[in-house]
């Protein structure tokens, strides 16, 4: 394993920086000493959200012209970035003939295309310093494929092939690459919920605000793994299982699995079953012991 390093005297820009957990983990760099510049789509940041002395400006991911805008600045300010955290996003969940089409719309564009347009913005700068790091928040369902959160499941699971496929064409250049993969964790969220499948995203709720653990939480986890340049950062303990349940223990997670999609078709609405499909990590922990 690595040794942590510092992001002391870097220059840094974290997306959806002022809320939940992109403002964990700004104030987690603020405070290991790097220049922070924090980007939301709000007009002005909101008051007492940020630390003194971060930065902010106003962008929304989906926006080209509002990428290269940045890149201007950051040439003209800076002259060089060393970390891009890529966090913006939304939530959305649903059965897959329930969910809307502009729901998928949004979710492709906001978590997918968002991180994709930061990232291509970004890289040549990058290579040409030949240095520089760039985290992408995902998420567990870009890893494990719950029924029931299909358009959730795909745009994540994009944006962990992205970084698995940016990591091997820029480490001959310097740049390092994470991905952050947490579990559900208490956070502002569940406010982007606005779909079709109610039953199903009321669950999905219900999951987040009464989730064990917090923003600030799960950021100094992944702030560790992005500390010592971990390519995959599982921040929890149940994320963890969960993963590996699935890598090595392939037959026993799918019939998990299939069992969940055939309780939520018993079930007609689906309601509370995004509670039934998190109880597999459970599962899955006690067939591994």
């Amino acid at each position: 394993m690595s040794k942590p390093r510092s992001y002391a005297g870097q220059y840094a820009i974290v997306t959806g920086g002022v809320s939940g957990f992109g403002q964990s983990l700004v104030r987690l760099l603020a405070a290991d000493g790097a220049t922070v510049l924090a980007v939301d789509v709000h007009e002005q940041a909101p008051e007492g959200a940020l630390p003194p002395g971060v930065l902010y400006r106003q962008l929304d991911v989906r926006d080209e012209t509002g990428w290269d805008e940045l890149r201007n600045w950051v040439e003209a300010t800076w002259g060089r970035l060393d970390l891009l955290v890529s966090n913006a996003g939304i939530a959305v969940g649903g059965r897959i003939d329930v969910t809307a089409l502009e729901d998928w719309d949004r979710a492709v564009a906001i978590n997918l295309m968002g991180v994709v347009k930061g990232v291509r913005t970004f890289v040549p700068m990058l290579k040409e310093q030949g240095s520089g790091h760039l985290v992408q928040t995902a998420s567990l369902a870009g890893l494990v494929h719950a029924p029931g959160m299909a358009a959730y499941n795909v745009v994540k699971a994009g944006v962990v092939a992205l970084s698995e496929t940016v990591r091997h064409e820029l480490a001959p250049y310097g740049v390092d690459v994470s991905v952050i993969c947490p579990s559900f964790f208490r956070t502002n969220l569940a406010e982007s919920l606005h779909g079709k499948d109610v039953d199903l995203e009321e669950a999905a709720v219900r999951l987040i605000n009464k989730s064990p653990r917090s923003s600030d939480q799960v950021a100094d986890k992944a702030f560790e793994g992005m500390q010592r340049r971990t390519f995959l950062i599982l921040p929890d303990q149940d994320g963890q299982v969960a993963y590996r349940g699935k890598r090595f223990t392939r037959p026993v997670y799918d019939r998990l699995m299939v069992r969940a999609g055939q309780e939520m078709h018993d079930g007609g609405s689906g309601s509370g079953m995004l509670e039934k499909i998190a109880q597999v990590q459970g599962k899955v922990t006690a067939r591994r012991r």
